[in-house]
């Protein structure tokens, strides 16, 4: 199964400065392991406790993971996986 994985660039150490990675998994939180094996450290980056960081928003196909089942969001073999960091901060 082949899952396309959009890094931002705060993430590319993990992935010798690849903006795409392939990963596999049947749920989300199987993808996250499964790139934890590839690019080392990145689970880490994206879980605090078996849950998606605050900061750390994820889409599937361009649908926040979540309003769906969170890291237990089902993927199917061409799905495209998008992790943005949240971004705080202004002027008042």
């Amino acid at each position: 199964m082949a899952i396309e994985v959009r890094i931002p660039t705060i993430l590319r150490t993990y992935t010798d400065g690849a903006k795409a990675v392939e990963g596999a998994g049947g749920t989300l939180q199987e993808l996250i392991a499964d790139l934890d094996v590839r690019h080392p450290g990145i689970a880490e980056r994206l879980l605090d406790r078996g849950e998606l960081r605050r900061f750390v928003n994820v889409y599937l196909n361009d649908e926040d993971v979540r309003f769906l089942e969170g890291i237990g969001t089902g993927l199917q073999d061409g799905d495209s996986i998008t992790i943005l960091p949240a971004v705080a901060g202004g002027a008042k």
